[in-house]
């Protein structure tokens, strides 16, 4: 029964992370907490374990996306590989840090980031565009499909800076950076939110092979559950870039916005009453 539970969780977390570029572990990770522990279906669920499986689960859900989003040709290579660079110290340190912290504070910690980050695309309409970042860094352009121009950009300083330490939380909960950075390129780097998605999937395939590195090495992984996950993981990576390329801009920030609200509250209700 669990089998079919974490194949249905990896399919859902791989078609609603690849939609918001989110990398699928800010779903993977409490809702299998949920069902493993509160439900009692994997009792042997453990934060350090479902990071593990969630760091290999993002590989093939990475993957999937990635090379969907490559046909559309919406992905920023140059911008995903800096990205992903800066963030692999990070990366490693998290999952060092991981090792040590117990399931109450991992919810806690975990729920307040995701609200942190729902409130910033929450008031997205309402803030002035911060245009800093890109009139005092690297300037990008980009014509989309309907052959309309965007210029957005970043200082390569602070891109470094920003990708350490989402490294670091990429690390420490398995969500893959895509929760941080999706958020960050739209609303400081003024990134099309299509073309943020798409290079977030690229750069949550490539953390997620060094994010996996450092957690097979401290034995975070739990192979067998990775059977059921992986496929699902795959193929919902594949359907979830085609349902983005259907949707418009504000609809996708929407879904992005609710996905990180919902799970948030939820990871803080454990933390504090679970």
């Amino acid at each position: 029964m669990e089998f079919v539970a974490l194949a249905l969780i990896g399919l859902v977390s791989g078609i609603i992370g690849s939609i918001a570029g989110l990398g699928g572990g800010t779903i993977l990770v409490p809702v299998t907490l949920f069902v493993g522990l509160n439900l009692g279906m994997i009792p042997d669920i453990t934060p350090q374990s479902v990071v593990g499986l969630s760091v290999i689960m993002m590989i093939a859900n990475g993957l999937g996306s990635t090379l969907s989003y490559m046909k559309v040709k919406t992905i920023d290579y140059r911008s995903a590989l800096l990205f992903f660079a800066a963030s692999i110290p990070g990366i490693i340190l998290g999952a060092l840090v991981n090792k040590s912290v117990s399931l109450s504070s991992f919810n806690l910690y975990f729920g307040i980031l995701l609200i942190i980050l729902s409130t910033l695309l929450l008031t997205r309409k309402y803030l002035k565009p911060i245009r800093w970042f890109v009139d005092n860094g690297k300037k990008i352009k980009f014509t989309d499909p309907q052959g309309k121009t965007h210029i957005y950009g970043y200082p390569i300083w602070f891109a470094i800076l920003l990708s350490l330490f989402i490294g670091f939380t990429s690390g420490l909960f398995g969500i893959g950076g895509g929760t941080m950075i999706v958020p960050a390129m739209i609303l400081l780097f003024l990134f099309p939110p299509h073309v943020a998605v798409a290079t977030s999937m690229l750069m949550v395939f490539l953390s997620a092979i060094v994010n996996s590195v450092s957690h097979i090495s401290l034995g975070h992984v739990p192979w067998l559950y990775t059977i059921p996950v992986v496929p699902g993981a795959y193929f919902g990576g594949m359907l979830g870039a085609y349902l983005n390329s259907k949707m418009k801009s504000d609809t996708l920030v929407l879904v992005i916005r609710i996905i990180l609200l919902v799970f948030g509250l939820r990871s803080i209700y454990e933390g504090i009453w679970g």
